[in-house]
Formats: C-alpha cells, sequence, structure tokens
C-alpha cells in the first residue's frame, strides 16, 4: 500500500507524458499532411508529375496515421481534398496520354519523358487508374484497326493475314513509344488479347455472314495464318505452348515395334511422363483468371476456334479424297506381295495408312477439336470400306442355274494363286486390325480430352476380324472343293468285290497330292494363330466329310470294310502331319487330339460293317451311341442285307436302344478301348436285368477295337483269331457264330 502511494503520482505523471507526446506527435504529422496537400495541389496543377509521384506516397503515408480520427471535421476536409487533387491528377494524366499515337511525341522531344512521369503518378494512385488507362490506350490504338478492317474491301476471308501483318507491323513501329510504360504493366500483351478478341469477333461475323459454302482452300489458308499468328503470340508471351509431341505419336502408327530396344521404350515412357505432366501443369494453369497479366494467357484458339463450325467443308473434301485414293490403291494392287517381303501384307493396305498418316497431321496442325473427331470419323468409315473391298476379293461359290445343274453351286473353287491371295487379305486385314488400333490410340492423345473417351476403333477391328474369319474359311472351302474329286472316286471303288487287301488306294494319294501342294505355302504365308484355326477348320471339316462320304458307297464286303479302314488311318496319318508340312508345330498337339477324334468316328463305323450280323446292332450301340436308326438302316444296306433280312435286325436294334442309358465318346482308332466303367455303369451293375447287357458291351468294345488293328494290318486273319478265342467262351455276341 505504501509503494502504491508513493507511485500514484508518478503514474499520473507518465500517462501525462505519454498523452503529450502522442499530441505532440499527432500535431507535427497534421501540419506535415496540411503542408504535403497543399504542395500536391501546386504539383498538380502544374502537371509536376515525377515530383507529384513522390508526394502522393508521403501523403498517402501520413494519411494511415489519421484512420482513427476520420470523424474529426479538419482530418475529413483534408481527406475530401486529397480525393479531389488525385482526381485532377488523374484527368491530367488520361488528357496528356490522349496526345500519344497522333504525333505530338516527335514534335515535343519531351513528351514521352513526361508520359514516362506520369506512369509514375498511376502508379501511386489506386490500381484501377492503371487498368482503365491501359483499356483506353489499347482501344485507341485499335480503333483504326476496326475501322480499316470492318470495310468492305477487307472484311473478306481471305484478307486475314493482313490483319496479323497491321498488328506486327503496329507493334514493331512502335516498340521505341511504348517503352514509356512500366514492363510491369505488360501493354504489348494486353494490346495483343483485346486484338485477339476483336478480331475473332469480325471474323466470326464474316463466316456467319457467307452465303454459301467456304472455299476450302481459302478457310484453311486463314485458318493456318491464324494458327501461325497464335503460335507466334504465345512464344511471345510465355503461355499456353503447345506439345510437339504430336508429330511423333503419328509417325508411330503402323510402325513395327517387335524389335525395339530397353533405351527406345524407356524414352518412349518418358515422353509420355512429361506429357502427362505438362498437361497437369497447364490444366493448373486454366485455373488462372486469364485476363490478369502474368497469369499465361492461353492464345492458341482465341482466333481460331472460331473456325470450328465452318470447317465442315474441310472435313467433305478430305472424305472424298480419301475414299477417292481407296479406289486407286484397289484398282492399282496387284494382290500379290513382293519376294522376301517379311510380313506378306498388300500394299494397298499399307498405302492407305500412310494416306491416313498425312490426313491426320494436316488435320491436327489446324484443329485438335470436334473437326478432328469428325474427321477420326471419317478414318472409321474408309477402313470399313476398305474391309469390304477386300471381302469383296475373295473366291466366291458358283451360282446360277449352270452351277444348280452341275452340283456346283455355291462351292468355292480356289486355284493355287488364289490361297496365296486369300493368305495375303488374311495378313493385311490383321495389319489393318493392329493399326486402326493405333491409330485410335493417337488420336485420343492428341484429340480435346472431352473428345478422347469416344476415339474407338473396335467397330473397324471387328470389320477386319470377319474378313480374317471369312478368310481363313474361304480356304477351307477352296480345300473342300479339290477334294470332290477324291471323294467321288473314293465312292466308285468296288467295295462290295474287292479280292484282298493292298497299299492305300488312289484317293488317299489324290488327297496328300493336294494337302502336300497347299499347305507348305499356306504354312509359310499364315502367322502359327491363323494357321492353326485353319488347320481346326479343316479337320472338322474333313473328318465327317470323310465319315459321310462312307455311306454313299454301295455295298461294302468285309475285304472292302478292311482296305477303307486301312485308307481311313492313312488319311488320319496325312492330317497329322500337316502341321510338319507346313512347318508350324507350335499348336500340333491339340491339333492331333482333334483330328484323331474326327476321324475315330469312319474308324468305328467300318468297324460296326465289319463286326458280325448277329453283333452288328450291338457293336453300332457300343462304337457309335450317338448313332440313328435310319443310320443304322444305311449300314445294314452297305453289308449288303436286302430289305426282308433287315427288318428283324432292325426290330431288335429298336429295343435295344432304350437299354443304352448314357452314351460314351468313342475310343480312339486303333487303340484297345479300356473296359474301366464310370460311376454310371458301376451303379447300373446293383441291378441284375443290365448284368449281361454291360457284359456285351465291354466284349463288343474290346473285339472292336483289335479288330481295328487286324484291319489295318493283318486283315481278315485276325478276325479269325479273334473267333478262335472266342469259341470256349459261354456268352457274348461272338459265340452266337459258333451256335449256329
Amino acid at each position: 500500500m505504501m509503494v502504491q502511494e508513493i507511485c500514484r503520482d508518478i503514474k499520473k505523471l507518465d500517462f501525462a507524458k505519454k498523452h503529450i507526446t502522442t499530441t505532440i506527435t499527432a500535431l507535427h504529422r497534421l501540419t506535415m499532411l496540411v503542408s504535403a496537400v497543399e504542395q500536391l495541389q501546386v504539383m498538380a496543377s502544374k502537371r509536376q508529375y515525377k515530383e507529384a509521384a513522390a508526394q502522393l506516397e508521403a501523403v498517402n503515408q501520413l494519411c494511415s496515421h489519421f484512420e482513427a480520427y476520420r470523424d474529426i471535421p479538419k482530418i475529413t476536409e483534408l481527406r475530401e481534398k486529397f480525393k479531389n487533387i488525385k482526381q485532377i491528377m488523374k484527368s491530367h494524366v488520361f488528357s496528356d496520354f490522349s496526345s500519344l499515337g497522333t504525333g505530338k511525341e516527335s514534335e515535343d522531344t519531351n513528351l514521352l519523358q513526361h508520359l514516362s512521369d506520369a506512369c509514375l503518378v498511376v502508379d501511386a494512385l489506386e490500381p484501377s487508374v492503371r487498368e482503365e488507362l491501359v483499356n483506353n490506350f489499347c482501344s485507341r490504338e485499335l480503333t483504326s484497326y476496326e475501322q480499316i478492317f470492318e470495310g468492305a474491301e477487307l472484311a473478306k476471308l481471305d484478307k486475314t493475314e493482313r490483319r496479323y501483318a497491321w498488328i506486327k507491323r503496329r507493334m514493331r513501329t512502335n516498340e521505341e513509344i511504348w517503352k514509356i510504360f512500366p514492363t510491369s504493366w505488360l501493354v504489348p500483351y494486353r494490346l495483343c488479347i483485346q486484338f485477339c478478341k476483336k478480331t475473332r469477333k469480325q471474323l466470326e461475323g464474316i463466316l456467319d455472314n457467307l452465303k454459301e459454302k467456304p472455299d476450302v482452300a481459302t478457310l484453311l489458308m486463314a485458318l493456318q495464318r491464324t494458327l501461325e499468328f497464335e503460335d507466334e503470340l504465345a512464344e511471345k508471351f510465355g503461355g499456353g505452348t503447345q506439345s510437339r509431341e504430336i508429330g511423333n505419336e503419328i509417325e508411330d502408327i503402323g510402325r513395327q515395334n517387335n524389335s525395339q530396344s530397353a533405351s527406345d521404350i524407356r524414352k518412349k515412357y518418358e515422353k509420355k511422363l512429361a506429357a502427362h505432366q505438362g498437361s497437369e501443369n497447364e490444366e493448373k494453369d486454366g485455373n488462372k483468371d486469364l485476363s490478369a497479366p502474368g497469369a499465361g494467357f492461353n492464345f492458341h484458339g482465341i482466333i481460331s476456334s472460331c473456325f470450328e463450325p465452318h470447317l465442315t467443308v474441310y472435313i467433305e473434301l478430305e472424305e472424298k479424297t480419301l475414299m477417292e485414293n481407296l479406289e486407286k490403291l484397289v484398282q492399282e494392287e496387284t494382290w500379290d506381295v513382293e519376294e522376301g517381303s517379311q510380313n506378306n501384307v498388300l500394299s494397298s493396305s499399307m498405302q492407305l495408312f500412310l494416306i491416313i498418316k498425312r490426313s491426320l497431321k494436316r488435320c491436327s496442325a489446324l484443329t485438335k477439336s470436334q473437326t478432328l473427331y469428325n474427321l477420326f470419323k471419317v478414318f472409321q468409315r474408309v477402313l470399313k470400306a476398305y474391309a469390304t473391298k477386300l471381302f469383296a476379293r475373295l473366291p466366291k461359290g458358283g451360282t446360277g442355274i449352270v452351277a444348280a445343274a452341275t452340283g456346283m453351286d455355291g462351292q468355292i473353287k480356289t486355284s493355287d494363286r488364289d490361297e496365296r491371295v486369300i493368305c495375303y487379305i488374311v495378313n493385311s486385314a490383321e495389319y489393318c486390325h493392329k493399326t486402326s488400333g493405333e491409330l485410335a490410340e493417337s488420336v485420343s492423345k492428341i484429340i480435346d480430352s472431352q473428345f478422347a473417351d469416344r476415339v474407338d476403333m473396335s467397330e473397324v477391328q471387328d470389320e477386319f476380324s470377319a474378313v480374317i474369319t471369312k478368310s481363313l474359311v474361304t480356304l477351307v472351302h477352296g480345300l473342300e472343293t479339290k477334294f470332290d474329286v477324291e471323294m467321288a472316286a473314293m465312292t466308285r471303288v468296288p467295295w462290295g468285290t474287292l479280292e484282298s487287301v493292298g497299299d492305300q488306294s488312289g484317293y488317299v494319294n489324290g488327297i496328300n497330292m493336294i494337302l502336300t501342294s497347299s499347305i507348305p505355302v499356306l504354312g509359310s504365308l499364315l502367322s502359327p494363330i491363323y494357321f492353326q484355326f485353319f488347320l481346326d477348320k479343316l479337320a472338322s471339316s474333313l473328318g465327317p466329310r470323310f465319315y459321310m462320304n462312307i455311306f454313299k458307297c454301295k455295298q461294302i464286303s468285309e475285304t472292302g470294310a478292311q482296305q477303307m479302314l486301312l485308307d481311313t488311318q492313312a488319311v488320319k496319318t496325312i492330317l497329322l502331319e500337316i502341321p510338319s508340312l507346313g512347318r508350324q508345330t507350335s499348336g500340333a498337339a491339340g491339333y492331333s487330339k482333334f483330328v484323331s477324334r474326327e476321324m475315330s468316328k469312319a474308324e468305328a463305323l467300318l468297324k460296326v460293317i465289319l463286326s458280325p450280323i448277329d453283333s452288328v446292332a450291338d457293336t453300332y450301340r457300343a462304337l457309335l451311341p450317338e448313332g440313328t436308326p435310319m443310320e443304322f438302316q444305311r449300314i445294314l444296306e452297305l453289308k449288303g442285307l436286302k430289305k426282308s433280312d433287315q427288318q428283324s435286325i432292325l426290330d431288335d436294334f429298336n429295343k435295344g436302344a432304350p437299354a443304352i442309358s448314357q452314351p460314351s465318346n468313342v475310343a480312339a482308332a486303333g487303340q484297345a478301348i479300356q473296359p474301366a466303367a464310370p460311376a454310371t455303369t458301376v451303379q447300373a451293375i446293383s441291378n441284375p436285368a443290365l448284368v449281361g447287357f454291360i457284359a456285351s458291351r465291354e466284349d463288343v468294345l474290346t473285339r472292336a477295337a483289335a479288330l481295328g488293328r487286324g484291319a489295318a494290318t493283318t486283315g481278315f486273319k485276325r478276325f479269325l483269331a479273334l473267333t478262335e478265342a472266342a469259341k470256349d467262351r459261354k456268352d457274348g455276341p461272338f459265340r452266337k457264330l459258333f451256335n449256329a
């Protein structure tokens, strides 16, 4: 308490001193502010801009100290006076700048320096004053431009280049004069932006007012000059530069990239990464206020985008040119490939993609928006038309009255040259399928992002896939037609009166000669995947056809059946050797199983024909479980049975048919069928009524397989040996032979 009482008076003195000091400082600053405002008023009246700029800074600082005293009348009066002085200075500056560009600068040598000092005053005033001054200057500079190019003589599309020459000449002529502006004002930059906007507006009016479609050459020339001008502005002011990787993307279309080195692949992905990062930066820049100085305004498209809705005539011309080139390429196509060619592709397909690449280059240099997408759709139509041309070149089957009368209706005849042409068409369609995908990928990288997801070549690729499939099927049908003579020869062999089993028949040699002549050529021209497809189609065609051809024969004796079984195995051997013949063995294992499965049906049929009369029904059901009564009746006819003798066997067959509850696959010919029963058979044994049938079925299967081996080697002697071994059995189908 004592200390507080002692210090009470000292605190009062301290506060008094502080208030006195603050008051003295405020009065001193007020005196300075009054004096500064009066001096500024004199400077403003005399247009002493350099001194006034410094004085403005001082007054602004002094005014900041009196923000808390706004309501004091004297302060309010001073602030109002200062505001009026700034308004006077602004009007003086704007008035002086109105003389810029009128020629007075050449008469008054001090005018440029005077205006340069005035810029200092503008910087000291509010930012809005600078914006207004620059906008006024740019508008005044472009007034003459609008007047010149709105006239009837120059307001034409073919005069577009003169517009850009005007602004470049203007900037070059006034470069020294415009140095009066501080570089931070970006006056040339702002002038060019306003010029571009006014030019775009005028060009839009010209294009919209055209009474007829514009001349394509004039339109493209104007667009090209506009793009060049935009490139120059972008380079000059450093904003929105385009990627230079477009040409590389287009050049990569259709190139064989199987031999790329690790460094090439690394460079490719480095380019992709750089392009991706560049697009991210561009997207960030796009969020800036493009009209603000230094924001990186993107000049690309600021004028040229107005041409976009009017480029339909250009696309129509490109489509017409591409279609004409396509017709010419197809007409000049030799449908042959030079010796030593690595890819065996028709020259028309490679030339077509070269033409498409040039068209893509031209368009991507002009626009990457809707017009480029429209051109991409043109590419789709052109490639589909080429697929149709390839399809039309394939050999066709015979049609008309003559073809029907001769039995050639729908049959396809192919020469050795036709087979080579078909292979070239397959390879060309494969090349087009692959390259069209690369084309779509390149376009999606070039085109504007809003169109990238719509760039798709799947429909075109489906067209070329259909051409490949049809070509390979035609190849198979052509070989089938060649087999017609041999199949007919097979039916003319007197199988019913054949006395002995000898070497393979003549028709087998004919089949072998046909395949030996065609397969090596096809194997050398087709890729492994399509050669394998061809082989599968051939086996699935020839196997069933050989099977059905047996039914076309007349009566077949046991010796004839043995000879035919030998022939069947010879044909199977020939088919199994086709992959080696074509020097393509990559898928040989699967193909061999396929051939064995198809040809085993013919072998099984012949084993049924070889079986005795009393057991033929059981053998048929065992070896051909999916057979039909009509087919079984035909087998009886092949065995030489009369109609009267057939009826009882058919009745027994029809009665026994339901006993086969589940069909089983026929075993491969020439291999003994093991009697290991599946699960369904094990369950059936529990029924005593079926025991006899299953034992009979196993006997038939075992002996029929052995019979097949015997017929292919020692002939009928093997069959006699089997019957001798069956004499001692008390049951089984062969026992009936000895009880008769």
